[in-house]
């Protein structure tokens, strides 16, 4: 009885924080001292380089395809992969969605 309760959900996760929030105090003691500016270890660092900016903004419509397709992908299996044996016309419709989608896709 108590080992059902212990590993519900919401108690599970409420113990599991408690111990992550416990371990985080326990070594808080290790981190770098903020001296007298402590705000510096919250701005941003790269390539040695301070208050660095970015000049350019990435164009990410040549990578939509590719990430579409890998999702109507995964999709597709995952449906098929745990569709019950009994049930033919749930995964036939994903299936004829995700060949609908891909035409779409390698049609542009």
């Amino acid at each position: 009885m108590i080992g059902n309760i212990l590993l519900s959900p919401p108690v599970l996760f409420l113990l599991l924080l408690a111990i992550g929030l416990a371990l985080s105090h326990a070594v808080s003691g290790l981190a770098a001292p903020g001296g007298a500016n402590g705000d510096r270890k919250l701005e941003s660092y790269a390539c040695g380089q301070r208050h660095y900016t970015h000049n350019t903004s990435p164009d990410y419509g040549q990578f939509f395809p590719y990430a579409f397709f890998f999702t109507i992908m995964h999709v597709l299996v995952l449906v098929i992969a745990t569709a019950p044996r009994d049930v033919l016309t749930m995964p036939l419709l994903y299936v004829g969605a995700g060949l609908l989608a891909l035409y779409i896709i390698f049609r542009r």
